[in-house]
């Protein structure tokens, strides 16, 4: 059985200086020809991943045995190149990419309500970088990210040293539940407060909805939290098309007497969406399903 997630993402630093020397001194270009190696090795050597990201070709999306192997190879590059893309544009190479707007309408509207606003993304895509969609918005646009000490990790220490520092505000989840506060604070302030919602740590409170066919384990905080703050609740995802070009999808929860439940159902919704236009872009390598 593929793992299940542990609550922090896998990388090693090493690996990450390669990338950012072979960016610097040869341009993004050379960065993406080494991930064709990189990629592969993660192929043979990362058995778990493998397991779990053939399962999610094979069973859930259908595909052949050929097309699902080959579609594990496809998904670790392009995921690669959103950890490239990422560390390029917050180096200062923002210019060399190109941006697409879907449903950014919806975000300004909720600002303009002056309560701040939930929005929830998923490991699909490529929404670290949405900090800077949303900076050829507007200068003043604020974001708070909740996220996890796990995640707070060397990989990170590292990549502060060579991008620019981040407009971001982190929020961290605490087990006194003190994140609370905070969130509150930054919506009072007409901030829009980003999580993810679709990873369930073991041994935590969930919920279950299906996805792609099947049901599944997601974290509970994100939309009860979502559920109880009388704000504006998006799903927001930047998605990869080309390999400079990317395209931000806003879509607003229709549901007008928010419960924990409804807003799941809608959000898998978006998500099996987003993965039935962009199928290589799922990056939970982990027993997702279980």
């Amino acid at each position: 059985m593929a793992a299940q997630w542990k609550g922090k993402s896998r990388g090693t630093v090493l690996g990450y200086k390669i990338f950012v020397l072979s960016m610097k001194k040869f341009g993004v270009g050379a960065a993406y020809f080494i991930l064709y190696f990189v990629a592969a090795y993660f192929c043979f050597f990362s058995k778990d991943s493998v397991k779990a990201i053939y399962y999610y070709f094979r069973k859930r999306l259908n595909y052949s045995k050929f097309k699902s192997i080959t579609s594990i190879y496809k998904s670790y590059y392009v995921f690669g190149q959103t950890i490239i893309d990422k560390v390029a544009i917050s180096s200062g190479l923002s210019h060399k990419f190109t941006y697409e707007f879907d449903g950014i309408e919806l975000i300004e509207k909720a600002l303009k309500e002056n309560k701040g606003g939930i929005l929830i993304s998923a490991h699909v895509g490529n929404f670290e970088i949405a900090e800077h969609f949303f900076g050829k918005l507007s200068n003043d646009m604020k974001i708070s990210l909740l996220t996890t000490e796990l995640e707070h990790s060397a990989i990170k220490e590292y990549l502060d040293t060579v991008t620019k520092k981040s407009n971001i505000n982190f929020i961290y989840i605490k087990e006194d539940l003190s994140h609370i506060f905070e969130i509150n604070a930054a919506l009072t302030k007409n901030h829009l407060v980003c999580m993810t919602g679709d990873r369930y740590v073991e041994g935590s409170k969930y919920i279950e909805e299906e996805l792609l066919g099947k049901k599944a384990k997601f974290p509970q905080g994100p939309f009860l939290l979502a559920s109880r703050l009388k704000v504006p609740v998006l799903f927001v995802y930047v998605m990869k098309e080309t390999n400079k070009h990317y395209h931000l999808f806003a879509r607003q929860s229709n549901s007008k007497y928010k419960e924990e439940n409804v807003l799941l159902k809608e959000y898998t919704e978006s998500v099996q969406w987003m993965l039935n236009k962009y199928p290589t872009q799922w990056f939970n390598y982990f027993d997702f399903w279980q």
